[in-house]
C-alpha cells in the first residue's frame, strides 16, 4: 500500500499539475484564456493565471507550513494594508473567505501587479521605500499577530540549528566545528539582544528583500507577505542595504529619511542589524535542510550539502560571530 501522506510530505505539490491549478481557479469562477504560467517561488507554488479580464496569480501553500489561522491572518494584514492604500497583493475574497481548498491543495487567489524591479538608486526611490515601509509598520502596530510567530533567537537561531543537525545533510566529520560556529555566534547574538533589552514588537512583511518588491508609477509595490510575523521594525530595513559601508550609510541616510517622515524609529534596533543578519544565515542553511526532499530544491541548489558548502557556511558564520561583537555601523 502506498503512504499517500508520507509522499506528500517528501512530494509536497506533485499532484498539482496545470489541469489542477487550471480546474481550481474554474472552481471559483475564474476562467482562463488557456495561458498559464509558473512564477518564481520555492517554499509555494505560485501561477499567474491570464484572463481577458486581467490576470489573476493563484498561490498554492506548502502542505503543514502554516495552519489555517497563520494564512487568514497574513491575508487580514495584507488587507488591512490595501484599505489603507498601499500598493500591496491583497487576496480576493470569494463566498467570505480568502483561502480555498481543492483537491487537498490550499490556495489563495491574487490580482496581478504590475511592476518592474525596484532602482533604489535612482533619485527619492528609497525614501518612498521609507515612507511606505512606516506606513505599513504604523499599521501593523496598531494590533498584534494572534496566530502567527514571532522572530524568536529559539526558532532562528538554536531550532534552525538543531534542524540541521536532525537533517542528516551535514558531513559528519564538520558537525562539530558547525556546532561550535553556531555556538558562537548564537551566544553573541543572545548577549546584543540582552543588552539592547525590550523592544516594541509589530506586525511586519518579515522577508522585506529586493526580490519581494515591484515598482510601479508610484511607487514600492509589496507582493508577498508569506514570512509576515512579530519583529521589530529593523527586521524590514536591513535587509535593503547593500554594499561598501560607505554606500550603506548613503543608502540608511536615504531610506530613514523617507521613514521617519510617517514614523519614529527606535535606534536602539540599528545594534541588532548583525544579530538580524546571523540569524537568517542559520535559519537559511535550515530551510534548504528541511526541504531537501522537495525535488524542486535540489534542482535549483545544487550546491547546497556538498562539503564545499558547509565549509564556506562554517567560515561564514565564524566572520559574522566577529561583525555582531562590532560596533554598529549605522546611528541615528
Amino acid at each position: 500500500m502506498i503512504d499517500k501522506t508520507a509522499d506528500a510530505a517528501v512530494k509536497p505539490f506533485a499532484g498539482l499539475t496545470p489541469d489542477v491549478v487550471l480546474d481550481a481557479a474554474a472552481s471559483l469562477g475564474f476562467e482562463s484564456d488557456g495561458r498559464l504560467f509558473a512564477l518564481n517561488s520555492y517554499e509555494n507554488r505560485v501561477y499567474q493565471l491570464g484572463r481577458p479580464e486581467g490576470a489573476l496569480v493563484l498561490k498554492f501553500y506548502r502542505p503543514a507550513r502554516w495552519s489555517d489561522a497563520q494564512i487568514l491572518e497574513e491575508h487580514a494584514f495584507t488587507a488591512e494594508l490595501a484599505a489603507a492604500e498601499l500598493a500591496v497583493a491583497a487576496p480576493l475574497e470569494v463566498d467570505g473567505t480568502t483561502l480555498f481548498r481543492f483537491q487537498g491543495f490550499r490556495f489563495a487567489v491574487f490580482p496581478w501587479m504590475r511592476g518592474r524591479a525596484p532602482e533604489l538608486d535612482a533619485p527619492e526611490a528609497r525614501a518612498m521605500l521609507g515612507r511606505a515601509l512606516a506606513r505599513l509598520h504604523r499599521i501593523g502596530s496598531v494590533r498584534p499577530f494572534v496566530a502567527r510567530e514571532r522572530l524568536s533567537l529559539q526558532r532562528m537561531g538554536f531550532g534552525a540549528r538543531d534542524q540541521v543537525i536532525e537533517s542528516g545533510l551535514l558531513p559528519a566529520a564538520l558537525e562539530e566545528s558547525y556546532l561550535r560556529a553556531t555556538e558562537t555566534v548564537l551566544e553573541r547574538v543572545e548577549r546584543v539582544f540582552d543588552e539592547v533589552g525590550p523592544l516594541t514588537m509589530l506586525r511586519v512583511h518579515g522577508d522585506c528583500h529586493l526580490g519581494n518588491l515591484l515598482w510601479n508609477p508610484h511607487g514600492p509595490v509589496f507582493v508577498d507577505l508569506d514570512d509576515c510575523q512579530m519583529a521589530p521594525a529593523i527586521q524590514d530595513l536591513w535587509m535593503l542595504l547593500s554594499g561598501s559601508e560607505a554606500e550603506q550609510r548613503r543608502q540608511w541616510r536615504e531610506l530613514i529619511e523617507g521613514y521617519e517622515q510617517f514614523r519614529e524609529l527606535d535606534f536602539r534596533e540599528l545594534r541588532l542589524i548583525e544579530p538580524l543578519r546571523a540569524l537568517r544565515m542559520v535559519h537559511h542553511a535550515a530551510w534548504l535542510a528541511t526541504r531537501w526532499s522537495d525535488p524542486a530544491f535540489p534542482r535549483a541548489f545544487t550546491w547546497f550539502g556538498t562539503m564545499r558548502y558547509w565549509e564556506g557556511h562554517i567560515n561564514d558564520l565564524l566572520e559574522q560571530a566577529a561583525a555582531v561583537d562590532d560596533p554598529p555601523l549605522l546611528t541615528g
